[in-house]
């Protein structure tokens, strides 16, 4: 007898299936097979066999065994995700299988010989030799990091798993072990041969629930980036999915970041960071303008930007974020940002008031620096100013837009491009069209005060990219930043390529506002959203229920929920009844 997991959406009962003997041999736990199922055949994973059948029940035999499916071991583990993160297993399951049935499997790597090459010194294979036994690692490299000697270092020790938070980076870090004579297999496509056996096993964000057979150890690359989490729900993350596979295989994870967030810091179990000498010659020149002082004439436009501009001998990408997202006030009379005085967060006008996006709190409308009460608004969009950029640089300057870069459009010759940050995540283009030399940020306080609760470590995250992209002090890179708040934590992290900085500014502002890693969040929209909030309101502390959870408004339909820790979050979100009506569960929001 088998037990099955059917694939039908919302169905998450367990059935037991005879097994015919001609099937036997092709039955496994995490096979896929077809069920009849309410008159119907389905599609399934088999979740143990062989079980023992109930006394006095007739079952109904399996119909088909379709192939392989996720490793026995990934079958527990989707158990384990979708409490951690309030779904269910089947989603979990599909993101493990192949894309099409395999019913056989190629050559896989030859044993016991494991991969052997050598790699040289570096920073990265220096890290490495300190990774010592399982655990969570945390590997903090700058931006301009060897990512193909830490992986190749790691595949001495037996096979790797390897999570990269773009399909790009996945495909080029493939080609480059490729190139070093690993036997690599790159996820989704090459799914037969990494449950064969393989060297590395790379991918994106879905790797992590790749097959990968004597798992030696996991990396999770740029492991700060939002990439790496699923916005569908459930909204599981790689780095937590990778730091529990790793934990029950009892293998280390490394989580491999030029910037660590706290989220990062307070679940890792060890952190290595490189010598101050490598950290900041893998990050990029810093140069500020302030533009507290502009002459308002000069709009977006500072004359250092504009010199720059004008007389730069290689590409210059400027990056304008103007989604409609975050619309900033200044004060007319001293320049400053209008912030709030308790958390430092954007405000913005309601009514007579100024209101704080972050902590809600609200004030009168005056500026905070001077009592000034003339306040402004600071907007324009990428299009506007590429025309605006043109007719100041007096050179051509063309725009690149994120649909481009969705259809494959390629990067417009000239040599100014403006666009949104998408224009930072093609790196590869920029790299064959000569590479850039200066990243300039024309208005970098719409992320340092953008409304959410992880601005400051979003932009952060935009510094490392862009100083990849022009490749640090090692290669002469620049990065401009225009802002009014030239004090600010990221501005001083990055200059001094220094990303602890930021975490020491932000550890007190998350405790004060209870907000993650120190606070379990999850949050709750759609039709049945106020039914579910009410059941969680009323669950009684008790065994399985994790205790009592705190659940308020936030307007549009959404409630938040808080709880201590992640397991009484998870632990109170399955001891109550889903509603009949539609509800989203977005256990850790990135973007709340």
């Amino acid at each position: 007898m088998a037990r099955v997991l059917p694939d039908v959406a919302g169905f998450e009962r367990e059935l037991d299936y005879s097994v015919p003997a001609e099937l036997a041999g092709a039955v496994r736990p995490g096979s896929v097979v077809r069920v009849p199922l309410q008159g119907r055949t389905v599609s399934g994973w088999v979740l143990a066999f062989p079980v023992q059948p109930p006394d006095g029940l007739v079952l109904r035999p399996l119909v088909k065994v379709m192939g392989w499916g996720p490793e026995p071991e990934l079958v527990h583990l989707a158990a384990w995700a979708a409490w951690r993160w309030a779904g269910r297993r089947r989603s979990l399951l599909v993101t493990a299988s192949p894309l099409v049935a395999v019913r056989q499997l190629p050559p896989g790597r030859e044993q016991p010989v494991p991969y052997r090459q050598s790699v040289g010194q570096g920073a990265e294979r220096d890290l490495v030799n300190e990774v010592r036994g399982p655990g969570r690692h945390l590997l903090r490299l700058p931006p301009v990091y060897d990512a193909t000697a830490l992986v190749l270092a790691l595949a001495e020790r037996g096979p790797v798993l390897v999570v990269a938070p773009t399909n790009a980076r996945a495909g080029a870090g493939c080609a480059a072990l490729r190139r070093r004579g690993a036997k690599v297999a790159l996820l989704p496509g090459d799914w037969p041969l990494a449950r064969a056996g393989a060297d590395v096993v790379i991918g994106a964000r879905s790797a992590v629930w790749g097959p990968c057979p004597g798992l030696g150890s996991i990396v999770v690359l740029d492991a700060h980036d939002e990439g790496l989490v699923q916005e569908q729900a459930p909204t599981w993350d790689a780095p937590s999915v990778a730091g529990e596979r790793a934990r029950r295989a009892g293998v280390p994870c490394l989580w491999v970041t030029p910037c660590p967030t706290l989220d990062l810091l307070s679940a890792t179990d060890q952190q290595h960071v490189a010598s101050r000498a490598t950290e900041r010659s893998g990050w990029a020149k810093l140069q500020v303008v302030d533009r507290r002082r502009s002459d308002p004439r000069t709009g977006l436009y500072s004359p250092e930007l504009i010199r720059l501009l004008r007389n730069a001998e290689r590409r210059v990408v400027c990056v304008l974020n103007r989604k409609g997202r975050a619309l900033l006030l200044d004060c007319a009379a001293c320049g400053e940002v209008a912030r709030c005085e308790h958390c430092a967060g954007a405000v913005r006008l309601v009514g007579e008031e100024l209101t704080c996006r972050r902590c809600g709190r609200s004030r009168p409308l005056v500026c905070a620096s001077c009592g000034s009460d003339s306040l402004r608004s600071l907007r324009v969009g990428v299009t506007r100013a590429r025309e605006q950029l043109e007719a100041l640089a007096g050179r051509p300057v063309a725009e690149v837009a994120a649909v481009a870069r969705a259809k494959g459009d390629e990067l417009p010759g000239a040599s100014v491009l403006v666009g949104t940050e998408t224009v930072l995540y093609r790196e590869s283009e920029l790299r064959r069209g000569g590479g850039v030399g200066t990243v300039a940020f024309l208005d970098f306080d719409q992320e340092l005060l953008a409304p959410r609760y992880r601005a400051a470590e979003e932009a952060l995250a935009l510094m490392a990219r862009a100083s990849r992209l022009v490749g640090g002090r090692s290669r002469d890179g620049r990065i401009l930043v225009q802002t009014r708040v030239p004090g600010h934590p990221v501005i001083e992290a990055a200059a001094l390529a220094d990303p602890g900085r930021l975490s020491l500014a932000e550890e007190p502002v998350r405790r004060a506002l209870r907000l993650p890693p120190y606070t379990a969040l999850a949050v709750l929209s759609g039709a049945g959203a106020a039914e579910l909030a009410g059941a969680l309101e009323n669950l009684r502390p008790g065994p399985g229920a994790g205790g009592r959870v705190e659940v308020s408004v936030l307007g549009d339909g959404r409630w938040a929920v808080r709880a201590p820790d992640q397991g009484a979050l998870a632990d109170a979100l399955a001891a109550v009844d889903r509603p009949e009506e539609r509800v989203r569960v977005e256990v850790g929001p990135v973007r709340f």
